[in-house]
């Protein structure tokens, strides 16, 4: 069985003992399945009513085409909104941004869902898998990574953060190496992915039919612990043998030595100054000299004050920080100057680490809202 939209395409696959695979598909491919309002509220529709389906044995998320997962967070509406709020009366509630409300709190109860999820969640990352595709693969209980893999949170290059819960799972890769990938956007292959924990399985994508075959043909239990310890056993025989290094796990000493500090701008600076011929950590250490000063020092004071906070602690933290940037210049700013008029020349405000104060920031953390009224008050909530 089948049913599509204009956004999400939703499969029953049958199975040989009668039960199911749910299948959900981002299809925006020609904009790598960049996530959007209506795909978020369409799984956070189908996969609850799929969690408790007995005939569903499993989940797989995965993106239409041959390019990504998933690209991020489709950004057009979202710009336009800011510059609406900011020139509302209401230009100081940040509460009053209904259109970046309703996609962030949605979008983190989604990516909440996937994490706590009762069923095995297999999601097929290939290709692009940056930002809010992050968001959603971070969570799933198996996760698959192809040779062709893109892993990355960017979005130091459009003045937010690295949100989706990153302040969470980047908090938890090895070393310091979460922090340094929050500030640069740098970007991994498959063998970094599972070095870094954001990955459990790398299986060629050449062979996703013969998988989705075994899948089929497998006898698979009523019982959920049984179908998941039976994914994991057939996810690691379509294994890939342990590749070579990537340039994060090859670097690892040189990014904790760099990151190694109580003071942001001393991180900062030393990224940014950072003299190399990889061109890997070239490429990082540019990212982070051109991007808002305001994320990079808001980055680390999330990683760091969340640091022994539960997943739903750091989702209604996250809420209030997207809102906040959502309510100030550099996010409209960067998305101005990356996706339309295409100048790469942001102007951020502050203009300098130097200028980003302890005031400024505690401004991203500031919640509008008594605890019991926050949006995602009921997260973690038994």
């Amino acid at each position: 069985m089948s049913v599509s939209s204009s956004a999400v395409i939703f499969e029953e696959v049958p199975t040989a003992g009668g039960q199911r695979i749910g299948v959900a598909r981002l299809n925006a491919e020609k904009s790598l399945n960049s996530l959007t309002l209506e795909m978020i509220d369409l799984l956070g529709e189908r996969l609850p009513a799929w969690a408790v389906d007995p005939n569903i044995v499993l989940v797989m998320l995965e993106g239409a085409g041959e390019r990504a997962f998933c690209a991020g967070a489709d950004l057009l509406k979202l710009h336009a909104a800011c510059l609406a709020h900011r020139e509302s009366p209401q230009r100081t509630d940040i509460r009053a941004n209904g259109y970046a409300l309703d996609f962030f709190a949605r979008e983190y109860r989604l990516d909440y869902l996937i994490h706590t999820y009762p069923k095995p969640i297999l999601c097929w990352g290939h290709g692009v898998v940056m930002g809010g595709g992050m968001g959603l693969m971070a969570g799933a209980s198996h996760r698959v990574v192809t040779g062709e893999v893109r892993i990355a949170m960017p979005e130091i290059n459009i003045g937010l953060y690295a949100d989706v819960a990153g302040s969470w799972f980047l908090a938890r890769a090895p070393g310091r190496t979460g922090l340094f990938l929050a500030l640069t956007a740098a970007q991994l292959g498959a063998a970094d992915a599972l070095f870094a924990g954001f990955a459990d399985y790398h299986i060629s994508h050449a062979r996703k039919t013969v998988l989705m075959e075994t899948l089929i043909a497998h006898a698979w239990h009523r019982e959920v612990a049984g179908n998941r310890r039976d994914l994991s056993r057939l996810l690691q025989s379509f294994s890939e043998p342990r590749a070579e290094a990537g340039p994060l796990r090859e670097n690892f000493d040189l990014i904790n030595e760099l990151c190694r500090s109580e003071d942001p701008a001393a991180i900062i600076h030393r990224i940014t100054s950072l003299a190399s011929d990889n061109e890997w950590l070239q490429r990082a250490s540019a990212t982070l000299a051109a991007g808002s000063p305001t994320t990079a020092v808001l980055s680390i004071a999330l990683q760091r004050r969340l640091k022994l906070a539960s997943l739903a602690e750091v989702f209604r933290a996250e809420l209030v920080a997207s809102l906040a940037c959502a309510a100030r210049h550099d996010l409209a700013e960067g998305i101005r100057a990356l996706l339309i008029d295409k100048d790469k020349q942001p102007q951020w405000r502050p203009a300098k680490v130097a200028d980003v104060t302890e005031e400024w920031i505690e401004g991203f953390f500031t919640s509008p809202w008594p605890a019991a009224e926050h949006p995602l008050a009921d997260l973690g909530a038994r």
